[in-house]
């Protein structure tokens, strides 16, 4: 029977970093895999993500590593302050302070450099592994065969089929009904910014969460220190724009943050028009379920996370690990989704009920929240002690 799951067909909905994480795990664990994606060309929209030793470990295992350290930085300090003065409150070691206390490194990288180098990987290994231009619509299960149908007319036929076509998946849909994601009451704006125009000294320490009453403002430098990331958390009444990367301008995100200090403000001042984009934060509820039959969830169609411990990517390359290890290790279907799900829901969903949580301690305006020893993190929390490639499963 372990010959026999070598040998299925694996068809997995939605090509973004954990979709990728995932074909490319069950890659190197031997099987064969199918990635549809609705995009006619491969590519990734936003910008700066952090990948903390969790989800590194992973990304290692997969082969990955020297990759890693050619696209991504791995900060010395990291730190938080006060959202009026910009005192440093906490200060945060990064670097080899990481690396010794969990076994893998602290990196930050640009999202599209991270799924490019994913998508390389995977078609070095299978060139047909990748399929573009496929929108997803339905699928039947008849208990032997998965069968999907896509908007381009095209049917394909699986042992299994794994949707992580994200937040507003239809693979989720189609397995439990419609249920619209709901607004958060948080919006969130994002500029990159050239280091070269920013007055020297800024950027210190090299990554910064600064907070305050309804407002929070995290910086990192990318692409081997040229470009200032930052990631500006709000809170609306409502929103009535549609779509994931809606042009913002400068003269808006400094009216969102007028009266911090003068740093806050530089960067966004600083930001190139064409480089600064806005968009709503989503949730839903967590799933009772994440299998039907041969269907399984993986990433954020899962579990959407809100962004305040700095977990979404990582929870969802956590998945494909723990999914093609768990692939790996059973001799049947369902032992291997049993497994999956058994690995992955409780953790999964304890950490998106904490990212709630750390958004109302980071947006209460309260001090005595981020004094040494009481700031909430992922790492104070735990999370990145975690490694997927070596848990049980």
């Amino acid at each position: 029977m372990i010959v026999r799951m070598r040998q299925m067909d694996i068809a997995l909905v939605g090509a973004g970093i954990a979709g990728l994480t995932a074909a490319r795990a069950l890659q190197t664990f031997g099987f064969r895999v199918r990635v549809y994606e609705q995009a006619p060309r491969l590519g990734e929209v936003g910008a700066g993500l952090t990948v903390s030793p969790n989800a590194t470990h992973v990304l290692n295992a997969i082969g990955l590593q020297g990759v890693l350290e050619r696209i991504g930085m791995r900060p010395e300090r990291g730190g938080v302050k006060h959202w009026r003065t910009g005192e440093l409150t906490v200060e945060i070691p990064r670097g080899h302070d990481m690396l010794d206390k969990y076994g893998a490194a602290y990196y930050q990288v640009h999202r599209a450099d991270l799924h490019g180098a994913l998508a390389e990987a995977i078609l070095a290994h299978d060139p047909d592994a990748i399929v573009l231009g496929h929108s997803f619509e339905t699928l039947h299960d008849d208990g032997r065969r998965v069968h999907l149908r896509f908007a381009n007319g095209a049917a394909v036929t699986a042992d299994v089929a794994i949707g992580a076509d994200g937040l507003r998946s239809r693979v989720r849909t189609a397995l439990f009904g419609a249920e619209r994601p709901k607004f958060t009451g948080y919006i969130a704006y994002r500029g990159l910014v050239p280091v070269a125009s920013l007055p020297p000294g800024i950027i210190r320490p090299t990554s910064c969460l600064s907070t305050g009453p309804g407002r929070s403002f995290t910086r990192y430098l990318l692409r081997g220190g040229t470009l200032v990331n930052f990631v500006g958390l709000c809170e609306r009444d409502d929103w009535a724009e549609e779509g994931w990367s809606i042009r913002a301008s400068v003269d808006e995100v400094l009216a969102e943050y007028a009266g911090w200090y003068e740093d806050v403000r530089t960067i966004i001042r600083h930001t190139p028009p064409e480089g600064l984009i806005k968009w709503a934060l989503f949730d839903r509820e967590p799933l009772e379920r994440w299998t039907v039959g041969r269907v399984a969830l993986l990433g954020d169609a899962a579990h959407p996370m809100l962004p305040f411990l700095g977990q979404g990517a990582a929870m969802g390359i956590e998945d494909g690990m723990l999914l093609a290890r768990a692939f790996a290790a059973a001799g049947s279907l369902d032992e291997a989704l049993q497994r999956y799900v058994e690995a992955r829901q409780s953790r999964t969903t304890w950490v998106m009920l904490k990212s709630r949580e750390t958004a109302r301690t980071y947006h209460s305006g309260r001090s005595e929240n981020f004094q040494p020893g009481r700031h909430v993190s992922a790492e104070s929390l735990g999370i990145m002690a975690y490694n997927p490639a070596a848990v049980p499963v």
